[in-house]
C-alpha cells in the first residue's frame, strides 16, 4: 500500500502581494505532490506566511504563529516579518525556520528539511494557472519585486529590497494561462506599479513573439487584449502615468486608478520622503478626469504624522473637498520598529489622531455618499462575486476593487454565478455600496 503523501497547512497573511508569494508557494507545493491540508489537526507541518508592514500587523502574524505552535507544533514561518527574524525566534524559538518575504527556494528547503518530498509527484495535479488564494473568476498579478522609494514611514523596502521588474513576457504568459482557466477580472500589484521596468530601462521584451516594452502604459495596453477586466493598483502620480489614462477611455483596461497619495501638505510629504506637491496632483487628477470623465480614484492617507499641525490637517481636507476621490482609506499613524519616521520629533497624541481620522473619513462619507447617490438611474456592467442566502446577488462595478471598495447588491440573482457579466440599473445608493435590479 502506498504512503499517504505528505500534508502542509498554509496561512497566509498581509496584503495582495503577500497573497501572491503564498499563491506560489503552494503551486510548488502541489507540484512536488505535497497536499494542502485544510486543518491544523490534520497536517504534518503548517506554513505562516506573514505580514510585518505596522504593529498591528505585527501582533497579527505573531498571534498566528502562536495558534500555529498551539495546534500543530511544527511550524515554518515565511514573509515580511520573517525579514525580522529576531523577533519571531524571541517570540517562538521553537519555530523550525524563518526566511524572508519572496523567498520561493528558502521555503521549499525548509519544508523538504522537515518534511522530505515524496517520490514521483503527478505534475499533473497543478493546474497550467498555479494554485490561487482568490475566487475563481479574479487574480492578482505582481509584476514585480521591491520598491527604490524611501519614504520614512515606511520599511518595505527594506524587507523586499530594491525594484526588480518582472520580465514582460513571462507577466504577459502569466496572465493569459488566468483568463484560460476562467478569471475575468485581472489586479494589476507591485510595491510601484507604475515604476515597472524602471529598474531594466524600459527594455525591450517579447511576447507571442512580439517586440514589448517593459513600461507600465505598454504592459496595460497588452493586458486590455485579453479581453477581461485590467485594474491598476498602487500607482503613483508619476507623468508617465497620463499615458494609461487614454486606454481607460477606450476601453481597454478598467478607469480605476489606485493612487497612493498618503497626504496633500507640502511639508509633511517632504517628511514623508514623498512627491510633495498637491497642486501638482490636483492638476493631475483634473486632466485625467478630462480625458476620461468616468474615472474612478482611490487613494489612502495618513493622519497623525510626527509634525502635523492643525493647519497641515486643514490642507489635506481642503484637498480631499477639492480633488473629490471616489474612494478613500485612512489611517493613523503608527511608528513601524526600523523607520526613519521614529526619529522624527513632535509626535501627536493618540486623541488628537483619532479625532483627525474621525473628521476626515467623515468628510469623505459624504463625498462618497453624493458621488454614490449620482449614479442612482443609470445602467452599468457588474461582475457578479457570490449568491447570498436572499439570492441577493454580490456584485462589483469597474468603480470597485474587490474586499476594499463598495458592492452592487442586485435583486433577483438565484440564477446567477460567480464570475458571470451582467448589466444593472441602479436603483439605491448608500455612503460605500449600490443596489440595483438586472435587466
Amino acid at each position: 500500500m502506498s504512503k499517504d503523501p505528505p500534508k502542509v497547512g498554509f496561512v497566509s497573511l498581509g496584503c495582495p502581494k503577500a497573497l501572491v508569494d503564498s499563491e506560489r508557494i503552494l503551486t510548488q507545493l502541489r507540484a512536488e505532490g505535497y497536499v494542502v491540508s485544510p486543518s491544523y489537526d490534520d497536517a504534518d507541518l503548517v506554513l505562516v506566511n506573514t505580514c510585518g508592514f505596522i504593529d498591528s500587523a505585527v501582533e497579527e502574524s505573531l498571534d498566528a504563529i502562536g495558534e500555529a505552535l498551539a495546534e500543530n507544533g511544527r511550524v515554518i514561518v515565511t514573509g515580511c516579518l520573517g525579514a525580522r527574524a529576531q523577533v519571531i525566534n524571541q517570540a517562538y524559538p521553537q519555530v523550525l525556520a524563518v526566511t524572508g518575504p519572496q523567498e520561493l527556494a528558502p521555503v521549499m528547503e525548509a519544508v523538504h528539511r522537515y518534511l522530505p518530498r515524496p517520490h514521483d509527484p503527478y505534475l499533473d495535479l497543478v493546474p497550467q494557472q498555479g494554485i490561487k488564494l482568490t475566487p475563481r473568476h479574479y487574480a492578482y498579478l505582481k509584476i514585480s519585486e521591491g520598491c527604490n522609494h524611501h519614504c520614512s514611514f515606511c520599511i518595505i523596502p527594506s524587507m523586499r529590497g530594491r525594484l526588480v521588474s518582472r520580465p514582460v513576457g513571462q507577466v504577459m504568459d502569466e496572465a493569459e494561462n488566468l483568463v484560460r482557466a476562467g478569471v475575468k477580472e485581472l489586479l494589476v500589484i507591485s510595491q510601484d506599479t507604475s515604476a515597472y521596468g524602471v529598474d531594466v530601462k524600459y527594455r525591450t521584451g517579447f511576447w507571442q513573439g512580439r517586440p514589448l516594452r517593459t513600461r507600465m502604459s505598454d504592459l496595460a495596453r497588452a493586458l486590455g487584449g485579453l479581453d477581461v477586466w485590467v485594474r491598476l493598483h498602487y500607482v503613483y502620480p508619476y507623468p508617465h502615468v497620463d499615458n494609461a489614462i487614454p486606454l481607460m477611455q477606450e476601453g481597454k483596461i478598467l478607469p480605476y486608478l489606485d493612487v497612493p497619495f498618503q497626504h496633500a501638505s507640502t511639508r509633511i510629504l517632504k517628511a514623508m520622503k514623498r512627491p510633495a506637491d498637491s497642486e501638482d496632483n490636483l492638476a493631475r487628477i483634473r486632466a485625467w478626469r478630462q480625458i476620461c470623465p468616468d474615472l474612478t480614484l482611490r487613494s489612502t492617507f495618513i493622519v497623525g504624522f510626527p509634525g502635523e499641525t492643525e493647519d497641515d490637517f486643514t490642507i489635506l481636507l481642503d484637498f480631499l473637498s477639492e480633488a473629490q476621490l471616489d474612494r478613500v482609506g485612512c489611517f493613523t499613524y503608527s511608528a513601524v520598529d526600523g523607520a526613519a519616521a521614529n526619529a522624527l520629533p513632535d509626535p501627536v497624541a493618540e486623541e488628537v489622531k483619532q479625532e483627525r481620522y474621525a473628521r476626515l473619513m467623515a468628510l469623505q462619507a459624504g463625498i462618497s455618499a453624493a458621488k454614490l447617490e449620482a449614479k442612482i438611474g443609470s445602467t452599468m456592467t457588474v461582475l457578479v462575486d457570490e449568491i447570498a442566502g436572499d439570492g441577493t446577488a454580490i456584485a462589483r462595478s469597474a468603480a470597485d476593487a474587490p474586499e476594499i471598495d463598495g458592492a452592487v447588491m442586485v435583486k433577483g440573482g438565484e440564477q446567477l454565478s460567480a464570475g458571470d457579466f451582467i448589466r444593472v440599473r441602479i436603483t439605491g445608493a448608500g455612503e460605500h455600496d449600490l443596489w440595483a435590479d438586472s435587466l
